[in-house]
């Protein structure tokens, strides 16, 4: 038994990126309660998690060999800021032509708000989109808190700063007034900053020793066991981060054992979830509201819907992105 080596993240990480797009995608898809995989289904929501955690850590390699705040915003942006613009105004200009001052966007400046930065999102907890105004946000402050834990290590315990800031987005009153519509993003930010921390070990190939592994497996089973617990028979009966901070031992040790996994798989199939990988971010654009939401009318049940979603939302996903390269290339490749 091999030690458990960080730097698989790195070498993995495309694969790591295809594989929690796909949990994300099962997510979506939805389930009867009375079915035997409902909880595991569910248990797809932490594919975000990994999403940011891998986030993270990217940030770190590009931050570290690149320390400029110009050209680390250029090249964060650029990657999302394309393919957002393309399917925010499809989206939100149908959706405010069909619904006028119903609809996400009240007015015209709501509207180009919204195609902008999602503006809706922050004002009312429009979920649609909910990750991109999220990790354009959380790579807005990237840079400040990787200056600060290199200049003063001691604050590489901010995430757990703010998973007590989850609570009290949750119970404090003032705060939850204030903030408490945005749960879903606040929840999310220990993880990203945990990613961040990992940089520098991932980027030194850190190992663990050997027997690590059983303790990888008994936190992965004791986490995933109580996701699944959750989903079962607490959905709405505790706040949704309570879920999300254990989602964060699971996700991470999760993907330890994926990469473990992936050291079997046939090339063929780690190739797959690389392409996957490759343009998660069009997939998740495109997949629920350019193709679910007219798959599910069909009633055709959990594993042919989910089939049809993969099957249509790939091409689509990569004519996207695509079309993106295309346009990205009439662009500066920095500022």
């Amino acid at each position: 038994m091999k030690a458990i080596d960080l730097s698989d993240f790195s070498r993995y990480r495309s694969a790591l990126m295809g594989a929690a797009m796909l949990f994300v995608m099962f997510f979506h898809v939805s389930m009867p309660k009375s079915e035997l995989m409902y909880g595991v289904v569910r248990c797809g929501n932490i594919g975000v998690d990994m999403f940011l955690f891998l986030s993270g850590i990217g940030l770190w390699f590009s931050w570290t060999k690149t320390p400029s705040l110009r050209y680390f915003y250029w090249r964060r942006y650029i990657r999302i800021y394309p393919a957002w613009i393309i399917v925010a105004a499809c989206f939100y200009v149908q959706n405010y032509l069909e619904f006028g001052a119903k609809s996400y966007s009240r007015t015209i400046p709501d509207l180009l708000a919204n195609i902008l930065v999602n503006w809706s999102f922050w004002r009312v907890d429009d979920l649609t989109f909910w990750f991109i105004p999220a990790i354009m946000m959380m790579y807005t402050f990237a840079p400040f808190y990787m200056r600060l834990i290199h200049r003063y290590p001691s604050f590489r315990w901010m995430p757990v700063l703010f998973m007590v800031w989850a609570v009290m987005v949750q119970y404090y009153p003032p705060v939850h007034v204030s903030v408490g519509h945005v749960e879903i993003f606040w929840s999310r930010i220990p993880i990203f900053l945990l990613g961040i921390n990992c940089g520098e070990w991932v980027k030194n190939g850190f190992q663990m020793e050997r027997q690590a592994i059983w303790l990888v497996l008994l936190l992965f089973v004791m986490s995933f066991a109580m996701c699944i617990e959750f989903e079962n028979h607490w959905r709405g009966h505790f706040p949704l981060f309570m879920e999300r901070m254990v989602y964060i031992p699971c996700s991470i040790t999760g993907m330890i054992l994926l990469c473990r996994l992936f050291d079997y798989l046939p090339a063929w199939l780690l190739g797959c979830l690389v392409f996957v990988g490759g343009i998660s971010l069009e997939l998740y654009l495109v997949h629920i509201q350019f193709v679910l939401r007219y798959i599910c009318p069909l009633h055709l049940g959990y594993c042919l819907t989910v089939l049809l979603m993969i099957t249509i939302s790939l091409p689509l996903a990569w004519l996207l992105s695509k079309f993106v390269d295309l346009v990205v290339k009439w662009l500066p490749k920095e500022i």
